[in-house]
């Protein structure tokens, strides 16, 4: 759920992916006749409620794990400078260890944190400076990265939300049509998801992807206690709202009890599409707003002036949700409630 800053959005002329094929599934790869080939890239950094829905996943459709092509080759293919969207390149060593990555435009360059990538806009920035919204401050702290897996993201059940291993299956069956391929864990805070999603197996390529350095940090660690390996996980810093991928090279992208501490859900709803190729399935759960009892109606008045305030969105409601997927290209929405809690899916339109 940690916050990821920002409001940009893509410029019309970025550059699109052309695809192709591989192991039964679609690949998508960026390609400039210009750019001189880059060198090879190993990303190192380092009884539930009832829910009810009208589109509810079949959990039993969900296919075994998958034996998934080495993502050695494939990760330098999937990242992009957040500026202009071309190709990044490595500046690694022989061993393919990457001190830094480089866009082959603007040549700017992106560092290796060690525990993560920094593919923030503003990174290398020494004087400049912006101001950030309460919630995305509030998740870059040490404390509530430390925390989140320690009691704070286990009181959303309050909400409704059904518990870790329960949303995991749920988000697993809407995913299907999905495995084999890439998958982005956006907002994923210390890595709960993230880590299940490597573990299962069912994904060539998992990046974890948060702008919180700390929940990062506290993802790196938790990977390491648990002995999880870092062949097919790649940890990135980065603005929800400036996706650093090729367009059109992700395969699915998963955001747990995270849209409504984004800054702008229209800007990221609309990265998340463009990042995705035809057919992508984006599959998220957050906290819904049109549950409050028409007795107060106050709540849905000030909603509006209290995001204002605090620069972040007040819980959308299921009717906005499926408005916002559908103007940014995203159709087939399907969820499952459980009081304040929902979890929907929506394809990237062919």
């Amino acid at each position: 759920m940690a916050a990821a800053l920002g409001t940009a959005t893509a410029p019309a002329a970025a550059p699109t992916a052309p695809r192709g094929c591989g192991h039964g599934r679609r690949r998508v790869a960026a390609r400039r006749g210009r750019a001189a080939p880059a060198r090879r890239l190993l990303l190192r950094a380092g009884a539930s409620p009832a829910v009810a829905g009208p589109d509810a996943p079949d959990e039993a459709a969900v296919e075994p794990l998958v034996e998934a092509a080495a993502p050695e080759t494939s990760k330098l293919s999937k990242l992009a400078c957040p500026i202009c969207y071309y190709p990044l390149t490595s500046s690694g060593d022989q061993s393919g260890d990457a001190s830094s990555l480089e866009c082959s435009t603007c040549k700017k360059v992106y560092p290796n944190k060690q525990d993560y990538w920094d593919l923030t806009v503003a990174v290398g920035s020494t004087e400049y400076s912006e101001s950030m919204p309460a919630a995305t401050e509030l998740f870059r702290t040490p404390l509530v990265s430390f925390l989140y897996e320690r009691g704070w993201r286990q009181n959303f059940i309050w909400g409704g939300f059904p518990g870790l291993e329960r949303e995991f299956e749920m988000a697993k069956a809407y995913l299907n049509p999905t495995i084999g391929g890439t998958i982005v864990d956006a907002s994923c805070g210390s890595g709960l998801f993230s880590r299940l999603f490597v573990k299962s197996g069912l994904y060539s390529l998992v990046v974890a992807l948060d702008f919180s350095e700390n929940m990062l940090k506290q993802c790196n660690e938790y990977v390491k206690q648990e002995n999880i390996s870092d062949e097919r996980l790649a940890l990135v810093r980065a603005d929800i709202s400036r996706l650093p991928f090729v367009s059109g090279s992700i395969d699915a992208v998963h955001a747990g009890a995270a849209i409504h501490c984004w800054p702008s859900p229209a800007c990221a709803v609309a990265e998340i599409s463009r990042v995705l190729h035809p057919g992508g399935v984006f599959v998220a759960s957050t906290f819904v707003a049109d549950v409050i009892p028409p007795a107060i109606p106050i709540l849905g008045i000030g909603r509006p002036y209290i995001s204002q305030v605090t620069g972040n969105n007040i819980f959308l409601s299921e009717v906005e949700l499926e408005d916002l997927c559908k103007a940014c290209g995203l159709v087939n929405f399907k969820f499952v409630r459980s009081g304040f809690y929902i979890m929907f899916s929506a394809t990237k339109a062919s």
